[in-house]
């Protein structure tokens, strides 16, 4: 991620040792929480980047251009393959 998400580790050591908490058992639960807020929370800036519906159904738009694209292709090919095949063809027989 971009940018870390601001935990304050001092004060959550503070709140579990005043908790009842050893200033191990204490260290080592804010070290874990500090590392899932840093590894498995999304930022503002990360949720930004995200494709947003818009960006989606502009993108299903033109994927949905591309394959009438094809498909105009695929026509026009097998009309220039029927064009030059027949001919020939019509010479084999005989026409």
């Amino acid at each position: 991620m971009a940018h870390a998400i601001a935990f304050d580790t001092l004060s959550s050591m503070q709140r579990l040792q005043e908790a009842g908490f050893t200033d191990k058992q204490a260290e080592t639960q804010t070290r874990i929480i500090a590392e899932l807020v840093d590894d498995r929370l999304a930022t503002k800036q990360d949720l930004s980047a995200l494709a947003t519906k818009e960006d989606i159904t502009n993108l299903e738009g033109d994927i949905a251009r591309v394959e009438g694209d094809i498909k105009l292709i695929k026509w026009m090919l097998a009309l220039v393959i029927a064009a030059t095949v027949l001919p020939e063809l019509k010479k084999l027989m005989g026409g």
